[in-house]
């Protein structure tokens, strides 16, 4: 008997959205979004994302409108904004960068079970995310997953 696949609760930061509109990224983004579309995760969204896409090429904005409806949508709250600020103090990166962590703080306190980007300087990168999880532990809350679309979608999608 075959059990039903678990739905993940993901974050997508803006660099995915932006991906589309990227030669590079453009492949696994889109086919992100399309399982999006088909219910193989559950979309969390902020405000966050919101205003970074506000002046964002049409297909990236279009895009946006096009997902925002069926995405959960979680707010940056006073919890929220103290995981970015431990973030800054345990110096996982600096307070130029708080947007960056501010994302992840928002992935973490509404319980997604990963976030995904492009963002490699300041989000995946291997010496980011075990400090993001550790001041996760640190602060009560559950380790999250750090991967690229390109990660996180189904392998015989991706080829």
């Amino acid at each position: 008997m075959l059990r039903a696949q678990r739905r993940y609760r993901v974050y997508p930061d803006t660099s995915v959205l932006g991906g589309i509109h990227d030669k590079e990224y453009e492949k696994p983004s889109l086919i992100f979004f399309d399982l999006v579309r088909q219910g193989s995760f559950m979309l969390v969204l902020s405000d966050l994302v919101a205003d970074e896409v506000r002046d964002a090429p049409d297909p990236i904005r279009n895009l946006f409108d096009e997902i925002a409806q069926q995405a959960e949508w979680v707010e940056v709250s006073k919890e929220v904004l103290a995981l970015r600020d431990a973030y800054i103090r345990a110096g996982v990166v600096s307070e130029r960068w708080s947007a960056d962590a501010l994302h992840v703080a928002l992935a973490t306190v509404s319980r997604c079970d990963l976030i995904v980007s492009w963002n490699f300087r300041h989000i995946v990168h291997f010496q980011k995310v075990p400090r993001y999880n550790a001041v996760n532990r640190l602060e009560g809350y559950a380790e999250i997953g750090i991967y690229t679309p390109q990660e996180a979608i189904p392998y015989e999608e991706s080829l």
